[in-house]
């Protein structure tokens, strides 16, 4: 018998012999009792709340008439197997007995912020049970290392290291995993960091948080890219209500279409969020120099910069900044795995410094397990053998799905010139890629609908992203086939929904 804590209050509403039935009848319809579990003794009940058993007693009487308990001969009281109705909900405070004489609180009128009113990108849970999932951020189990990992994570919890991951270090990060992104990660991108110039996140979206926090005031002129990162959008509109949508083209965004007055710019440059176009040099020659020269912010999201199939990377932003213009934002979700929620802020130590007072605030820091196993599985250089086991499988996929595309869907699509992990399309004219999206899920296929990425007031509804990082290769091309018939009957649909 478990213990279980029940407040009652004397002088309320309700007698006390009701309130402990009430409790009883709460605790049972929301499951945190369960069927057949054991209930503590009158005589335990009674010593628990202070008042007398044959006040208990009472209440268990009217719980057991009711069918919500049953008694067992020298065992005691169970919450009965019948109590728990598949349709069963927890009576609300009105319908209960003598309701309180106080109004509930006004929510909608206490909020500052409704971030739950923001529309963000929805994908299944169960999106691996799907024959075909073509959806983007998921990682294909297959290609992981997890014995390297857990092996890792057995090298943290060992002796050697128990004070690096039990103490509270306050608002410092591993100093290894710190090493590690300074030596290994950023010269890859061309970028040379001191230690107090670089801050552990809990990734990507943790980093816009706080960026947006510190950065954005409620008339700070933000410049997102359009079609663009839903999560950007939304994270800067609860700070500011100026954001402003920049439409991309081949090479993203376009510098000399950013106005003058513009304070902050947040880009994907590497594999543009969600068309995966890659920015050449000479286009971020231009926006480096328009930062310069109109002394506002570049927020760069390295998005996917491993994943470069064709030709050598592109210098980052930051790498190309000489006077403190770009804060940088990368993730070893991306390249370890999305649920390890680890990145890093990379920017000028006056920013880190206030970045890191408020991140102490929201987490104190990233959980010191996970930065050391992290750490570790860098060290060891598992990470650099995972990026080139993921660099083999997804050109390979990269490039059956280009053949496929060509073979089922022409013309929709202009394959990545880089590289990535997914395809951006742009279906016919009339396509509903929302009702297509419902169409495959009905048939075992995923898509990502497109117009959660656009920001305006008529987004167009004909594209739609395809993932290909957690889908077998041999699926890929019956997949797009799939779609493609999917997409003849959503345009017959549409034709015959007009007529």
């Amino acid at each position: 018998m478990r213990d279980w804590l029940l407040q009652i209050k004397r002088g309320e509403y309700a007698s006390l012999q009701t309130q402990i039935r009430e409790a009883f009848v709460s605790a049972i319809l929301d499951g945190q009792l369960g069927r057949d579990e054991p209930v503590p003794s009158t005589r335990k009940m009674a010593k628990v709340l202070g008042v007398s058993r044959n006040t208990v007693m009472l209440a268990y009487q009217g719980l057991l008439d009711d069918g919500y308990l049953v008694a067992r001969e020298r065992s005691g009281y169970y919450v009965s197997d019948k109590a728990i109705p598949q349709q069963a909900a927890r009576p609300t405070p009105t319908q209960r007995s003598g309701a309180s004489e106080h109004d509930a609180p006004d929510w909608n009128a206490r909020f500052a912020r409704t971030p739950a009113t923001l529309e963000n990108i929805a994908k299944p849970l169960d999106w691996s049970s799907y024959k075909y999932p073509f959806i983007y951020g998921q990682v294909d189990h297959n290609l992981f290392p997890i014995a390297e990992w857990r092996e890792c994570a057995r090298q943290t919890l060992g002796k050697r290291w128990f004070n690096a991951w039990t103490d509270d270090h306050g608002s410092h990060d591993d100093p290894l995993l710190v090493e590690q992104i300074r030596r290994r990660i950023l010269p890859r991108r061309g970028i040379m960091a001191g230690e107090n110039e670089i801050l552990v996140t809990l990734g990507a979206q943790h980093a816009l948080y706080m960026i947006s926090s510190l950065l954005a005031k409620p008339q700070t002129k933000v410049v997102v890219e359009d079609p663009g990162f839903p999560d950007a959008r939304n994270i800067f509109s609860l700070h500011t209500n100026n954001i402003h949508l920049q439409e991309v083209d081949s090479q993203g965004i376009v510098p000399e279409n950013i106005p003058d007055d513009t304070e902050m710019v947040f880009v994907t440059p590497s594999h543009q969020a969600p068309t995966t176009v890659t920015m050449p040099l000479s286009r971020r020659l231009e926006l480096i120099e328009k930062a310069r020269k109109n002394d506002f912010l570049i927020i760069e999201d390295d998005h996917e910069f491993e994943t470069n199939y064709v030709n050598e990377p592109c210098p980052s932003l930051k790498s190309l900044d000489d006077d403190g213009h770009v804060i940088y934002i990368g993730s070893l979700s991306k390249s370890v795995f999305h649920g390890l929620r680890l990145g890093f802020l990379v920017a000028p130590k006056a920013f880190i410094d206030e970045a890191r007072a408020l991140r102490r605030l929201m987490v104190r820091h990233p959980p010191n397990n996970n930065q050391r196993t992290a750490a570790l599985f860098l060290s060891l250089g598992h990470h650099d053998t995972l990026i080139r086991r993921l660099h083999r499988a997804y050109r390979a996929r990269w490039e059956i799905m280009a053949s496929a595309m060509q073979e089922h869907l022409p013309n929709s699509t202009k394959v990545p010139s880089f590289g990535g992990t997914s395809f951006w399309v742009e279906g016919p004219k009339g396509l509903d890629s929302e009702r297509l999206a419902a169409a495959g899920r009905e048939q075992g296929l995923l898509i990502e609908p497109g117009r959660i990425f656009f920001g305006g007031p008529n987004p167009p509804r004909n594209f739609f992203r395809l993932g290909f990082s957690s889908i077998d290769e041999t699926r890929i091309e019956p997949g797009i086939e799939l779609l493609s018939n999917l997409i003849d009957q959503d345009l017959d649909l549409g034709q015959a929904a007009a007529e």
